[in-house]
């Protein structure tokens, strides 16, 4: 077998934990797989006869990969990758980018898509990955105590732990949960039990056709057009949303809308869907846990 075959097959051993990195620095199985083989690509020109530990050095270029795709998507305003980009939704690709994105954490991919690319590879990677600062602060031509603190500040933005952070209570965190449970599985009767008599449901206009109303009162009627929805609820993981309990619809761990629960007195009084562009940015999302 000839050295190149060698380091292509040690570089195969590491493929897998290679992409899960890149998906988590990246948020799109696309543009994961584009990361690894540029990886590979620069890799297999060097090689690794004096690399001490080769999947350490794999994981830097791959990281590095992604921070030159994230620092381009920050320059042009725009998303990489994402289900929008995928085939049809029956597709094997669909299908794995939903699962890539089950595995993570929807509303660990939102909320990560939301951080600097310095931020996102320094959480990533040390927290995720267990790599050391100081890789991490050459990776970033940073210091290490400055990668520490990116890293701390993106924990704060993930977790909502700033001092003047508002958190909900484990309560409504939990009636979000059954909600969005009930939703997901049709359990008509489980949403009764917990959405007031005379809840109000509002929803973005772009979110819905011409034929859905902007407003609709009453739980018996929304329970009957939450049968509609069950499709859309599964693509849903509870979050917390500027201090409240809500929920994140992100089906392929690209945010496409937001509910906002008004939880009072152990019940839903106000179901408020977000789709608007604009209004989305605007929401403070943090993981629920």
């Amino acid at each position: 077998m000839s050295d190149q075959q060698v380091l292509a097959a040690r570089f195969e051993e590491d493929r897998r934990h290679l992409r899960s990195v890149a998906y988590r620095l990246l948020g799109s199985v696309h543009d994961a797989d584009d990361a690894v083989q540029a990886a590979w690509l620069k890799v297999s020109r060097r090689g690794i006869d004096d690399v001490s530990n080769p999947t350490a050095w794999f994981t830097t270029v791959t990281a590095h990969e992604c921070l030159d795709r994230l620092r381009e998507q920050q320059r042009r305003g725009e998303v990489l990758g994402g289900d929008e980009l995928l085939p049809d939704a029956l597709s094997p690709a669909a299908d794995e980018q939903v699962a890539m994105a089950e595995s993570v954490g929807r509303a660990l991919l939102v909320v990560l898509d939301r951080l600097s690319p310095a931020q996102r590879v320094a959480f990533v990677l040390h927290d995720a990955f267990a790599v050391p600062f100081d890789d991490i602060a050459a990776l970033l031509d940073r210091t290490p105590s400055a990668a520490k603190k990116l890293a701390s500040r993106a924990r704060e933005h993930i977790r909502g732990t700033e001092p003047s952070a508002v958190r909900p209570t484990a309560e409504h965190l939990d009636i979000a949960r059954t909600f969005l449970a009930a939703s997901q599985q049709g359990n008509l009767e489980a949403l009764l039990e917990i959405l007031d008599p005379d809840v109000l449901r509002r929803v973005d206009r772009v979110l819905v056709g011409g034929r859905v109303p902007t407003q609709l009162r009453g739980a018996r009627e929304f329970v009957e057009e939450s049968k509609m929805f069950a499709a859309v609820a599964r693509g849903g993981e509870v979050a917390v949303l500027d201090g409240a309990a809500g929920i994140v619809i992100a089906p392929a761990g690209r945010l496409k809308s937001v509910l906002r629960l008004d939880i009072r007195d152990g019940r839903i009084h106000v179901i408020d869907i977000v789709g608007d562009p604009d209004r989305l940015a605007a929401v403070d999302v943090t993981l629920a846990d």
